[in-house]
């Protein structure tokens, strides 16, 4: 399918009002709704099936290659008994609203659709709300639960964490996972009084092997993302045994990459290294653009890695990913082995 047809149709789809999960619309029927999400799915597979490449070679001189074919799970947050593949993707949703001022409108429920097409065992959220009485009061179907909650598929356990206390409620980083989670911490690296800033540590079980995931969302200012990936790096330290599988994603907010060589210096790798044509290797660093969302020109979003094979990484993108939020999700799949 061309980029032009597709993007006509997730144009189509975009324009669909947001469909409430589990109730009925009182705006409009229910049933054309639906049939453009299933149209939007059959869009999202032919795009995931049309971006196979060549796979990139693992450690931190990655090959950036797209997706691959990954086959469907025997349900949707059921965990594969022994999986040669684990998909984690991180996607800042902008607090599940977008627009500015009377144009604000509500995304939450078409987050909901989208976060359940990305099929990822894991998925890094930042900018998450706990709760909002402002926007609760506002807008007339805003989830009567945590937003976490609201956007865990079913079978998957919603983790969140505070970062931030606003003055009409909360919100910070969340992971939604199909495996079972052993623990959780969180802290603090807020670098100044005027942005809270927080890390979120999930011990996952994945068939038996632990697996720990650091969702972070960092500071707007160069300096102060410098000074919060050290903090990083000392949790690591202190929290995690040098063997053990790690992924640390989230939204840098690091235009040129910049924070890549700290990260490469503490063994954590991204499947971004170097770009590959035909017939020449790129000693650049490559970027899945996904910032912003509408015209993305820099990529603000990372998954590092530590003790696991990068395979593919990409960034859906079209209208509707335009839609729901300012950044695009970034999906990757590792090679995962437990022997």
């Amino acid at each position: 399918m061309s980029q032009s047809r597709l993007g006509a149709a997730l144009s189509r789809v975009a324009r669909a009002e947001p469909l409430r999960r589990g109730a009925q619309s009182s705006l409009r029927p229910l049933k054309p709704l639906r049939q453009r999400w299933r149209a939007f799915e059959a869009q999202y597979r032919d795009w995931i099936a049309g971006s196979a490449g060549t796979l990139g070679s693992a450690g931190c001189g990655s090959v950036i290659s797209p997706l691959g074919r990954r086959r469907a799970n025997p349900g949707l947050g059921k965990p594969l008994q022994q999986p040669s593949t684990l998909r984690v993707a991180t996607y800042n949703i902008h607090k599940g609203v977008q627009g500015i001022g009377p144009a604000r409108r509500l995304e939450i429920h078409n987050l909901g659709h989208a976060v359940e097409q990305l099929n990822a065992d894991i998925i890094c959220l930042q900018e998450v709300r706990r709760f909002n009485r402002k926007a609760a009061l506002r807008f007339t179907h805003w989830p009567d639960v945590p937003q976490a909650d609201f956007l865990a598929p079913e079978g998957y356990t919603a983790v969140y964490e505070t970062n931030a206390i606003t003055r009409h409620g909360e919100h910070g980083n969340a992971l939604l996972t199909r495996w079972p989670v052993l623990r959780k911490t969180h802290s603090d690296i807020s670098d100044h009084r005027f942005e809270q800033r927080g890390l979120l540590h999930v011990l996952l079980d994945v068939a038996g092997t632990p697996v720990h995931v650091i969702v972070v969302h960092l500071g707007l200012i160069k300096g102060s993302r410098r000074r919060q990936v050290a903090r990083l790096r000392q949790f690591i330290e202190h929290e995690i045994a040098p063997g053990e599988r790690l992924i640390v994603a989230g939204d840098f907010n690091d235009w040129g990459a910049r924070m890549r060589e700290a990260m490469n210096s503490m063994g954590l790798c991204d499947d971004t290294g170097v770009i590959k044509s035909k017939t020449l290797y790129f000693p650049f660093p490559a970027r899945i653009l996904t910032y912003p969302s509408r015209l993305p020109v820099t990529q603000l979003d990372f998954i590092y890695n530590r003790g696991l094979r990068a395979l593919s990484s990409a960034a859906p993108h079209g209208s509707i990913w335009a839609r729901m939020s300012d950044h695009l999700p970034l999906v990757t799949d590792f090679s995962f082995h437990t022997t």
